[in-house]
């Protein structure tokens, strides 16, 4: 079964679309009917499938993130005590739980079966840059 590693480097937290590296692994594999696993193998970051035609939509999502859980410096979130790697980890972690760090997507006809508008992003959650390792596994 076709496995490939592919490392991501970010700028700080946001989304980082990689849908064409794993579509380019899909068509190079002789898999045509069977499924993508998509794992991250960090604690402070995430994977999603969201739309990818307009900007905003990335922004209200990290918008909305930075509300839910903001950095441990904020007075709502004095309760944290794992704060010796920063204001933005223990709230990086946080927003990784809630998301996903593992996905599935159906691979037919050779190809992922991704809606017309939808991309395979990295979430970072981290304030600084970091290089993230995604795992692509590719079962029939």
């Amino acid at each position: 079964m076709p496995q490939k590693i592919i490392s991501l480097a970010t700028q700080g937290q946001g989304l980082y679309e990689f849908t064409h590296e794993a579509s380019a692994f899909v068509r190079s594999s002789a898999v045509t009917e069977g499924l993508l696993t998509v794992f991250v193998r960090h604690t402070s970051c995430s994977l999603i499938i969201q739309e990818n035609a307009d900007p905003d939509v990335q922004q209200d999502l990290r918008a909305f993130f930075a509300r839910l859980v903001p950095p441990s410096s904020d007075p709502s979130m004095r309760w944290i005590a794992h704060t010796a790697e920063g204001p933005d980890d223990m709230p990086a972690h946080i927003k990784a739980a809630l998301t996903q760090v593992s996905i599935g997507i159906p691979v037919v006809s050779g190809r992922l079966a991704l809606g017309t508008w939808q991309g395979i992003y990295l979430f970072e959650h981290r304030d600084r840059p970091h290089r993230r390792e995604v795992v692509l596994h590719l079962g029939a």
